[in-house]
């Protein structure tokens, strides 16, 4: 496949993903503030758990949510599932186009861990398998029915993953590995548990049987943990976008941080919905501050000595010939591209005598460089 033809499908793939990934957060952001503003309301029928009110687009809606679930079903009852289902397949073909195919240039950091391509797609693979099974068994177990330590543990797990994908891959490809762990995690729920025990509750009401409860409780337990995982791994999805997160030495404690802020908004915006007084849970926002403060204070730019580790026109030249120039010459080297990346061309000229005693070598080009990298 030439460049021109996998920038193409590289484009068209991302923005499928954006449009699915939009409709599913919609769809799980919209049934958890529905879920929560139910109320009971005098003469609402047997079975039903709770009814609500809505408005929009000039229209008013009445919905009501049963206990399990009515004992008739319609022929053309809705499934929301396809929108959670494509986020991950666009998501997962986007990973195998961008990172599996030029694993050389964006996944393997040699220093880090020397693979070839395939070795890489493979760990790739299995890690994204073996999160799901960790996190699916812990969910199932005792510690299933104790929230906050399932919380816990879900929360270490995730960040287990972290530092051993900045221990393995390069700097983005780290961060994009924990956005597909945890948006594999979350496609799972919907494909393996939420959607077969919604279609398992309908074979018994067909049957004539009653649903059992707990299918509808474990269902449940999943859609919200998804809820609670989307604001963090929305960051992570466009972290490639970002040099002072992913290649951040110790990128992992900004996983943690990114994990605690997401978390503390989407839940100061669930209570809101579900009536609880601001003054229970203003708490939530301070301490997504304190952690936004800290994530800014470790990715803050450090001071550079201007005396320290001088550098020399020739090791400058030396440095760009050897990184820079393959990609980012007028015909690049590299493989992977047929022009230089965001049309900026290194050319030796006399302004390089510029970057001359500086601490660090500048870029010599003819216009300013934006990326050296294609976004991820």
């Amino acid at each position: 496949m030439t460049p021109f033809l996998a920038d193409w499908l590289n484009l068209l793939l991302r923005w499928a993903h954006l449009i699915v990934g939009i409709g599913w957060i919609g769809t799980s952001f919209y049934f958890i503030a529905l879920d929560l503003a139910l109320r009971k309301r005098p003469g609402q029928p047997e079975g039903v758990l709770g009814t609500a009110w809505e408005v929009h687009g000039g229209g008013f809606y009445h919905v009501q949510k049963y206990t399990v679930a009515p004992s008739e079903l319609p022929e053309d009852l809705l499934w929301y599932k396809w929108e959670a289902y494509l986020t991950w397949v666009t998501g997962f073909c986007l990973l195998v186009v961008q990172y599996y195919l030029n694993a050389n240039v964006y996944l393997i950091d040699p220093q880090k861990l020397a693979m070839t391509p395939g070795e890489a797609a493979l760990m790739s693979i299995i890690t994204l398998g073996a999160g799901w099974i960790v996190y699916d068994q812990l969910c199932k177990s005792a510690i299933g029915r104790n929230t906050p330590l399932l919380a816990g543990l879900v929360f270490a797990l995730i960040l287990l993953a972290a530092y051993g994908y900045t221990h393995i891959f390069s700097g983005r490809g780290a961060f994009i590995h924990v956005g597909a762990f945890i948006g594999t995690i979350m496609a799972v729920n919907v494909f393996g548990v939420i959607v077969p025990n919604q279609k398992k509750i309908t074979a018994s009401l067909l049957k004539g049987e009653p649903p059992d409860p707990a299918l509808g409780a474990m269902g449940k337990q999943r859609s919200v943990h998804n809820n609670y995982l989307t604001l963090p791994v929305l960051v992570m999805m466009v972290s490639g976008h970002y040099p002072m997160l992913s290649g951040h030495p110790h990128s992992w404690i900004l996983v943690a941080l990114i994990i605690v802020i997401g978390a503390m908004v989407r839940h100061f915006f669930n209570r809101h919905e579900a009536g609880d007084p601001l003054a229970k849970i203003a708490w939530t926002l301070p301490v997504a501050a304190i952690g936004l403060a800290a994530a800014m204070v470790m990715t803050a730019p450090k001071g550079i000595d201007a005396d320290a580790d001088v550098i020399s026109d020739a090791e400058v030249l030396t440095i760009t010939g050897t990184h820079c120039a393959m990609c980012h010459a007028k015909v690049p080297r590299h493989e992977g591209f047929e022009e230089a990346p965001t049309a900026c061309i290194l050319r030796r000229s006399t302004t390089c005598a510029a970057s001359a005693s500086r601490s660090r070598p500048r870029p010599c080009t003819p216009r300013p460089c934006r990326s050296a990298t294609r976004p991820a």
